[in-house]
C-alpha cells in the first residue's frame, strides 16, 4: 500500500482511517495541496471548497476517532460534476450564461454522500451542458488528460475522470447521457459506471431526459461498489428512481464468473476502429474465457445507423430547449457547438421525434433478446485513443473530423441497460483503452463482479505527475 494518501483509494482510506494511520484531516490536505500544483495545468476543478470540506473532514476525524463512522467512504475526499447541484456553490453548468447564485439544496447523490460522511470537496470541469464528448468551455477552458497534457480527457465528465487519474480525490460523481461517464473513463484508465436508468436518484431532471444517469468514476471496481452503495439509496425528487433493491454492491463483487455467457462484439457498424483498441479488447474477451465465460463473438443486434439517427434526434431536440430558456440576443454567448447541434433540434419535426421514439423502442428491445441470451456484452467503450486536447473530434483517415469515434455507449442510454468502462490496457504512446462490459436490465451488480474480476489480473499504474 503506498504512503501517498493522493494515490489511496477510497477502501485504503477507510483502511487507514480504522487502523489510526492516517486521517480525514491528512487525506483531504494532501489532495488539496495536490490540486493546487495539479488543476492550473490540469484544468479539472471549476470550484474548490477548502473551507467547506476541511470543516467536514474535521468532523470525519471526531467520528473515527470514537469508532463510529458513518459508512466506509466516511473523510473521503469526493468531487462532483459541475452539472450536478452541490449546495452553497453555484450551478454553472460549464456555461457563460448561467448566474453565480448559491444553490439551496444537494443532488440526491451528494446529498446521500453527505450523510455517509464523504468530503465533497470540488466541482468538477464540463463541455457547456455536459453538451459533447469531450471537455472544454467558454467558460473554464481546456481540461487536459493527464496520462499526456496534450490529449482530451474526453467528456463530458472529463473533469471528473481526470481528477481521478491524476489523485485528486479517489471518487468523482459524473454523469452519462451518452457515454459521458463511460467515455471519459476509457480515456482516463478509470472504471466508470452507467448504471441501470433509474438505478441512482437524480435531481434535477437532466435537459436530455431518460438518456441522463449519474453515476461513480474511480480507480476501482471496489470503490465503484462503495459508493454506488451509497448513491442508489432512493430520493422522491426524482420521478423514475427504482425502488431499493437492498443490493450490497461490495459483497456482489465476489465469486468467480464461470458459466457466464458473453457476447463479444468489435464494431457495432461501419465506423473506423484504431487497430489498437481492436487488438487490446481482443485480448480481453480471451481473458474472460481464461475466467471461465463461454465467450462468442457476434454481431449488435440493431443497425448502427439507426440507432445513430435516433439518437441525435433525441439529444439536439432537447437541446433546443435552451435557445427557449435563454434570450436570443445572448445565443451567440454559447458554446459554437453546443448553438449549431441547438439550432439542428429546432428542424427536427414532430413526425422526426415519434420516429426516433418509435426506434428506441425497438433498439431496447433488440437488446434484451441480446441479453436474455448473453449474460454480459463486451466491446470496447470508445473506438479511439485520446486525441488532442482542445478539439470535438479526432481526425480521420481522409484528414476530416471523425465524428463516429465513439459508436459504443450510446445506444445504453437509449435502452436504459447498465454498461462500464474498465481499462484494458495502454496503447503504443502509454494511453489507456477501456472495454465496455454491459448486461441486462438491473444486473449492475453482475456487471462489476465482471469487471473486478476482470480489473484483479489486469491491474494499471496511473501517471504519478510528479514533476
Amino acid at each position: 500500500m503506498t504512503n501517498d494518501l493522493t494515490q489511496q483509494t477510497a477502501a485504503g482510506l477507510s483502511e487507514l482511517y480504522r487502523n489510526g494511520k492516517a486521517s480525514p484531516v491528512e487525506a483531504l490536505e494532501a489532495v488539496l495541496t495536490r490540486t493546487t500544483r495539479l488543476n492550473p495545468t490540469i484544468n479539472c476543478f471549476s470550484h474548490v471548497d477548502e473551507d467547506g470540506a476541511l470543516k467536514a473532514a474535521r468532523a470525519s476525524e471526531l467520528r473515527w476517532k470514537k469508532g463510529a463512522p458513518l459508512s466506509e467512504l466516511d473523510g473521503v475526499p469526493v468531487s462532483v460534476k459541475e452539472l450536478v447541484r452541490v449546495k452553497g456553490w453555484a450551478a454553472r453548468m460549464g456555461s457563460k450564461l448561467t448566474d453565480t447564485a448559491p444553490v439551496e439544496e444537494d443532488a440526491p447523490a451528494v446529498a446521500r454522500l453527505r450523510e455517509a460522511g464523504a468530503v465533497v470537496f470540488a466541482h468538477n470541469t464540463s463541455p457547456e451542458y455536459g453538451h459533447k464528448g469531450v471537455t472544454d468551455s467558454l467558460l473554464n477552458g481546456i481540461t487536459r488528460n493527464p496520462w499526456r497534457l496534450d490529449r482530451t480527457p474526453g467528456g463530458s465528465s472529463g473533469g471528473a475522470g481526470a481528477a481521478v487519474a491524476a489523485g485528486l480525490g479517489p471518487i468523482a460523481i459524473g454523469t452519462d447521457g451518452g457515454g459521458s461517464v463511460r467515455c471519459p473513463s476509457s480515456f482516463s484508465g478509470l472504471v466508470g459506471l452507467k448504471p441501470t436508468f433509474g438505478r441512482v436518484p437524480a435531481w434535477p431532471p437532466s435537459m436530455t431526459g431518460d438518456l441522463a444517469n449519474t453515476g461513480p468514476m474511480t480507480r476501482t471496481a471496489q470503490d465503484c461498489a462503495l459508493t454506488m452503495n451509497v448513491i442508489v439509496q432512493p430520493d422522491q425528487r426524482d420521478a423514475y428512481a427504482l425502488p431499493d433493491d437492498g443490493m450490497d454492491y461490495v459483497r456482489a463483487l465476489t465469486g468467480d464468473l464461470k458459466a457466464l455467457k458473453i457476447g463479444f462484439v468489435l464494431r457495432f457498424g461501419d465506423h473506423p476502429l484504431d487497430p489498437e483498441v481492436a487488438a487490446s479488447v481482443a485480448r480481453a474477451a480471451k481473458e474472460f474465457a481464461r475466467l471461465g465465460c463461454e465467450v462468442e463473438e457476434v454481431q449488435a443486434p440493431f443497425p448502427y445507423a439507426e440507432a445513430g439517427r435516433a439518437f441525435t434526434v433525441h439529444w439536439c431536440s432537447a437541446l433546443q430547449r435552451l435557445l427557449q430558456l435563454f434570450p436570443q440576443a445572448r445565443h451567440g454567448e454559447f458554446d459554437p457547438n453546443l448553438l449549431t447541434w441547438a439550432e439542428e433540434g429546432k428542424r427536427f419535426t414532430v413526425q422526426d421525434v415519434v420516429d426516433a421514439q418509435v426506434t428506441r423502442r425497438e433498439l431496447a428491445i433488440a437488446w434484451n433478446l441480446f441479453f436474455a441470451k448473453y449474460d454480459l456484452l463486451l466491446s470496447p467503450t470508445v473506438a479511439v485513443a485520446p486525441f488532442a486536447a482542445g478539439q470535438n473530434d479526432p481526425p480521420g483517415e481522409d484528414g476530416k473530423p471523425n465524428t463516429r469515434w465513439a459508436p459504443y455507449t450510446a445506444q445504453f442510454n437509449m435502452s436504459r441497460h447498465p454498461a462500464v468502462s474498465v481499462p484494458c490496457g495502454l496503447n503504443s504512446e502509454g494511453l489507456p483503452i477501456g472495454l465496455q462490459i454491459a448486461s441486462g436490465h438491473y444486473r449492475d451488480a453482475l456487471v462489476l463482479r465482471a469487471t473486478a474480476s476482470y480489473a484483479e489480473i489486469n491491474p494499471i499504474v496511473f501517471p504519478s505527475l510528479s514533476a
